[in-house]
């Protein structure tokens, strides 16, 4: 299949989506070293310069390239699995509407997943080191595991049709297809100006127009749904500022309701100028992994997770993005999502991630029906 993107505006949502497919690359960039990520973006950075667009991945795992001190909080990573991948392009081609018609068939089949009683069990496990001070939330999540019936391509229509406007995007590696129909913006950064966009808060869409917007309602007023939400916003407020200007961190937007086709979720807006000087490389230093799939401290928080996740998130909870020319001469502007609500296609097999964030006040019932929304988007 064809590499493919289709991304809002982040800034501005009545304008035009940047909806484009990409042929073959004229190189590939791959780092299979924590040694080798820098590197790599610092090319595809100096590629998006010169006027190509390079598009690709982080996994997750890639965040002990940034920081030593994550090694001892993540899983290997399985041999001659890059911790990077990038694809440049010469050019870009408009991605016509009618190649994004999905089949009625359906793509795969999904197993259950992780049984109730073990996550019921890392669920009290996180409380009780929240209750002792060792951290205030952490971001549980599981691997679900499929069976693909047809193509990526059918599956990745399908995907886009339940997920229509997120942050799109199908990006063929080769051994590896990554199909994100993410809703989650990492951040959006036109070498100046970057803009993040932690989601962190769920509610279930109503039944009903006046169900369905009391639901939201609920999400915005709930202590605990806000709590979770203002904990990454100030965690990302401190990211942020180890590349901005001074003063220049502002939270234009608190606890706004995004209306998904099958979940509310909450999200809001931290912005930064950049300081002159800032390469793309320190942007990722200074905010990878996203702290809304880690929790808080990100550090404790991943630790946590190493501890309680049976192996590698991979491209999930990592960073799906496209770096372009921007239009002044010689700059960049790079736009990454969070992969949530993305599928790993590997021959047959498929992997697909689905977590949210535990706190004090979290329920266990709650947060497996949370699960369960999420998860709704796979058919």
């Amino acid at each position: 299949m064809n590499t493919r993107i289709d991304f809002p505006n982040p800034r501005d949502p009545a304008a035009a989506r940047l909806r484009r497919r990409f042929g073959a690359p004229s190189a590939v960039l791959a780092a299979h070293r924590a040694d080798d990520v820098v590197p790599l973006l610092n090319a595809a950075e100096q590629a998006a310069r010169a006027g190509h667009w390079c598009v690709g991945w982080l996994r997750y795992e890639a965040a002990q390239a940034f920081d030593a001190a994550f090694a001892d909080a993540l899983h290997e990573v399985p041999q001659g699995e890059p911790l990077a991948w990038f694809g440049v392009h010469e050019q870009a081609e408009d991605w016509p509407e009618k190649d994004s018609t999905a089949t009625d068939a359906p793509p795969a089949v999904w197993q259950p997943g992780i049984e109730r009683a073990a996550f019921d069990a890392a669920v009290a496990a996180i409380q009780e080191g929240i209750a002792a001070g060792d951290c205030y939330q952490v971001n549980l999540t599981t691997q679900l595991a499929g069976s693909l019936q047809g193509d990526a391509s059918a599956l990745f229509a399908a995907l886009h049709k339940a997920q229509p406007s997120g942050y799109v995007a199908a990006i063929d590696s080769g051994a590896q297809q990554v199909l994100s129909v993410s809703p989650e913006l990492f951040f959006d950064w036109d070498g100046a100006r970057i803009l993040t966009r932690p989601m962190k808060g769920t509610a279930p869409r109503g039944a009903t127009p006046d169900e369905d917007a009391a639901r939201a309602d609920a999400m915005r007023a709930s202590p605990k749904e806000r709590a979770e939400n203002v904990m990454i916003v100030d965690l990302l407020r401190n990211d942020l500022s180890r590349i901005a200007l001074p003063h220049s961190v502002r939270v234009p937007r608190l606890f706004h309701a995004e209306p998904l086709p099958t979940v509310w979720q909450m999200t809001s807006d931290v912005e930064a100028i950049t300081r002159p000087g800032t390469r793309l490389a320190d942007v990722f230093d200074a905010l990878f992994p996203c702290g809304s799939v880690t929790g808080a401290p990100k550090r404790q928080a991943m630790r946590w997770i190493r501890q309680l996740e049976p192996g590698p998130r991979g491209v999930y909870c990592g960073a799906v993005g496209v770096l372009r020319p921007a239009r002044t001469p010689g700059g960049v502007h790079a736009t990454f999502n969070v992969p949530i609500r993305t599928v790993a296609v590997r021959g047959t097999e498929l992997r697909c991630g689905i977590g949210s964030g535990i706190t004090s006040s979290s329920s266990a019932e709650a947060e497996w029906q949370e699960w369960r929304h999420k998860r709704a988007f796979l058919g």
